[in-house]
């Protein structure tokens, strides 16, 4: 059973930065039982730069809620389970500036987490996120502005296509410091709104990495979430081997 206790909080912002992936280059990387969910053929990684305020254990006043910043590198995952195929996000890292979410990872927060220092630049139309681990193992950013359109040459035909595409996948599973054991939590979101972003510039060390040789990795799409009432439930573990942990995590071995 899930030990990670449910948690309320609002999504402040949500930066999804999307690359579009060799589903063959992803099959080697993922552990077991994960394996690539396809969009036209191709698979669906990237990055969560995510805000959160009045985070706390459901039942507690908001006014004892933290607000902290975090990100987490994502695949788009299929896997079986005793009621069939699941689908969700497998979670390879996730990256936090808050020594608490860094200590409580595993127990109050799900799956390991790296500390982290990040810089925000959201001025008017322009988004301006990243971050760089402390030990120097990974990094990621993106620069962006407001739009009204996806990128043409995105995976996505629509932002109708997209925002059921995320939508769709709330569950996601992160490693733990057990081998082969993997973290469940699902996202509940009161309502659901995504908006386009264009992209200037972005960068991930991990999907930039000799993980992914040149041309797999393809930086695809950016969308927003703002302001979005939300809770988090931590589901039953799903165990399987750490094969591609360590390449997908941003360490070496």
């Amino acid at each position: 059973m899930s030990v990670v206790p449910t948690m309320s909080g609002v999504i402040d912002r949500r930066i999804l930065v999307n690359y579009r992936v060799d589903p063959g280059v992803l099959d080697a990387l993922l552990p077991s039982p994960f394996r690539p969910q396809l969009v036209h053929g191709y698979g669906v990684a990237g990055i969560c730069l995510i805000r959160l305020r009045h985070l706390r254990p459901q039942g507690l006043p908001p006014l004892v809620g933290l607000t902290t910043e975090n990100a987490a590198h994502r695949i788009a995952v299929e896997w079986d389970g005793p009621d069939g195929a699941g689908r969700g996000v497998y979670i390879p890292r996730r990256d936090s500036p808050s020594l608490l979410t860094v200590a409580l990872g595993g127990r109050l927060f799900p799956g390991a987490h790296h500390r982290a220092a990040f810089t925000v630049d959201e001025t008017g139309r322009r988004l301006r996120v990243g971050f760089a681990s402390r030990d120097g193992s990974a990094h990621a950013s993106i620069d962006a502005t407001r739009s009204v359109e996806v990128a043409a040459d995105s995976v996505f035909g629509s932002l109708d296509e997209a925002s059921a595409f995320f939508e769709g996948s709330p569950l996601g599973y992160s490693p733990t410091h057990r081998p082969g054991r993997f973290e469940g939590l699902e996202l509940r979101c009161r309502r659901w709104a995504m908006a386009p972003l264009r992209i200037e510039g972005a960068s991930s060390s991990i999907f930039e990495s000799d993980a992914f040789p040149t041309g797999t990795a393809v930086l695809d799409s950016a969308f927003l979430m703002t302001d979005i009432p939300a809770s988090w439930h931590g589901r039953d573990p799903l165990t399987g081997t750490d094969h591609g942990a360590r390449s997908l995590s941003g360490t070496s071995g």
